[in-house]
């Protein structure tokens, strides 16, 4: 998948890579790609209740060493 923008919020913990996330869409298109990375394990709840609220899509998700990564889709 193809990200317009990527967020680094590897070593944050809750709610740094939610706050991060909402800022880091606020600058981007409708349509286009946030690809966040963040190994606080509790970021996939964060961010599925979060794009529910927002009307924001999760579109992917995979973990890879510790790493999580997103792509959210903004509305």
């Amino acid at each position: 998948m193809q990200a317009d923008e990527v967020l680094d919020c590897k070593g944050d913990v809750c709610p740094m890579p939610i706050l991060k996330t909402k800022k880091a869409i606020g600058k981007l298109s409708p349509g286009q790609v946030l690809l966040m990375h963040s190994t606080d394990p509790g970021s996939h709840n964060d961010l599925i209740s979060w794009c529910e609220r927002t009307g924001n899509k999760l579109v992917q998700r995979e973990e890879k060493d510790g790493v999580f990564s997103y792509y959210v889709e903004k509305k």
